[in-house]
């Protein structure tokens, strides 16, 4: 590490800055919203910073730069286009003992201007030792859109109630106690911009945790997505991030479940062949279990909680114990082999509605067959390829015709991804010539066709784009 990344105190103090052009223009501006005492050093000014000084927000030395324009500053900064007068700048601050920046000069600072993302009083700030500023630039705007706007209000939210919360909670629950804040109701509020709700709420849990009863933890459902771990959403990773205790299924890989915290305890809950009513049974006792410990569980489901994931039957299950819960949608598995597949589950021309649709629910009337066996509509089988013979039955008894295209992707997202794709007529032949086996989507329709378009995916297809589907041709 080149740099030692500190914040300094300037408010109030004399900071000197040689320059007058946009370069010194852009420092000034920083050392203002710090709340120093500027003073810039030029022959001449440009615009903006004559404005400043008209404001009277910046004093000005009409002159060369001299050593003892340094006089008492904290810090100083040369900004100007000569290297001469940068150099005679850097020499001075250091014989003074002067902290200096010398702009694109890393070898005469004595220290450099980071790349800043202001949420104050919350302040991030990036730098590259200086051999990378548009590297470092980019990496900022990729913090700063993480962000959000109103950060700085919940800091200052949680600042103004350090005290109450001191004395309230012993030292063991005062981090929970802010992490639930955080990640909670209080934090949302707060940065929606509704400030006396978030007091009211705030309240509220406080009087909770100070409760010598408090000891209920909370749930986050989470949708892991398909697969592939960039594709979890922002606050997936940041429950991940502070859960105790994670709950996982088979669907969930690795790649996944290595972004939980470290220190997690995890345990798998993947349902097996036999009596998945009594796995589930179990995940709900082992929610309750934890959560009564005041613990914080992470119930991580492969895709998303809430589209075959049984995630309505566990807040069913919390609600009724009384134990707090968030649900974080994810990529659902149709979302994610379709894309990965570079299949468009609805098109202009092609399907003008969608269905996700269960595989196990072929011994009843539960699907309307005959709408999932219509022209211009795209199904999405969930749980298919066990029953893919059966589900391609009772599509065409349904009215759907041989030649309907249809398509498998298997362990979508993920190392290894396979495509198979053909028509009714040809698929379950394919996916047995290429062994597909679970997980994998079914997804039949129209659209099925742009699989075999995306040549570095496609395992096996039937036919060709062109002859299942002149549009394409």
């Amino acid at each position: 590490m080149d740099y030692l990344p500190i914040f300094i105190v300037v408010k109030n103090q004399p900071a000197v800055v040689v320059g007058g052009g946009q370069v010194a223009h852009r420092k000034v501006e920083w050392l203002l919203a710090a709340k120093a005492r500027v003073t810039v050093v030029a022959p001449r000014l440009g615009v903006e910073l004559a404005q400043l000084v008209k404001g009277g927000d910046v004093q000005h030395i009409v002159a060369r730069f001299e050593p003892q324009h340094l006089g008492h500053a904290s810090l100083a900064i040369a900004a100007t286009n000569s290297n001469e007068v940068n150099a005679a700048v850097a020499r001075a601050a250091r014989q003074a003992r002067v902290p200096v920046n010398v702009v694109d000069s890393p070898d005469l600072s004595s220290f450099i201007f980071p790349a800043i993302i202001d949420r104050s009083p919350v302040i991030v700030a990036v730098g590259s030792g200086g051999r990378s500023p548009v590297l470092v630039r980019r990496v900022r705007t990729q913090i700063e859109a993480l962000l959000p706007a109103n950060l700085g209000v919940l800091a200052r939210f949680m600042g103004d109630r350090r005290a109450t919360v001191k004395q309230a909670l012993a030292p063991g629950g005062r981090r929970p106690f802010w992490e639930r804040i955080i990640g909670g109701a209080v934090g949302s509020q707060v940065l929606a911009g509704k400030e006396a709700r978030a007091q009211e709420v705030f309240t509220q849990e406080l009087s909770a945790s100070s409760a010598p009863s408090a000891t209920v933890g909370e749930v986050y459902l989470i949708g892991a997505g398909p697969g592939d771990a960039d594709l979890l959403t922002l606050r997936a990773l940041q429950l991940l991030q502070q859960a105790d205790v994670v709950l996982y299924d088979r669907l969930v890989s690795d790649a996944v479940l290595a972004r939980a915290r470290r220190d997690a305890q995890r345990i798998f809950v993947g349902k097996e062949p036999g009596d998945p009513q009594a796995a589930q049974q179990h995940i709900h006792e082992l929610l309750i279990h934890y959560a009564r410990q005041g613990l914080r569980v992470a119930r991580l489901k492969g895709g998303d909680p809430f589209i075959f994931g049984r995630g309505g039957e566990e807040i069913e299950v919390l609600a009724a114990n009384g134990i707090p819960y968030v649900v974080v949608p994810g990529i659902t598995a149709a979302l994610g082999a379709a894309a990965s597949a570079g299949i468009p589950l609805t098109h202009r021309r092609l399907a003008q509605s969608v269905t996700f649709a269960t595989g196990h629910a072929l011994d009843d009337d539960a699907l309307d067959w005959g709408s999932l066996a219509r022209r211009n509509h795209t199904v999405v089988f969930y749980m298919g390829v066990t029953h893919l013979p059966r589900i391609i039955a009772r599509l065409r008894a349904a009215g759907a015709q041989a030649d309907h295209p249809a398509a498998i992707i298997e362990r979508a997202t993920l190392p290894g991804q396979r495509v198979v794709s053909g028509t009714l007529a040809t698929l379950e032949g394919l996916a047995l010539t290429a062994a597909i086996a679970a997980p994998a989507v079914l997804i039949v329709g129209e659209v099925a066709v742009f699989a075999r378009l995306t040549h570095d995916a496609v395992t096996l297809a039937g036919v060709s784009a062109a002859e299942s589907h002149p549009v394409l041709a």
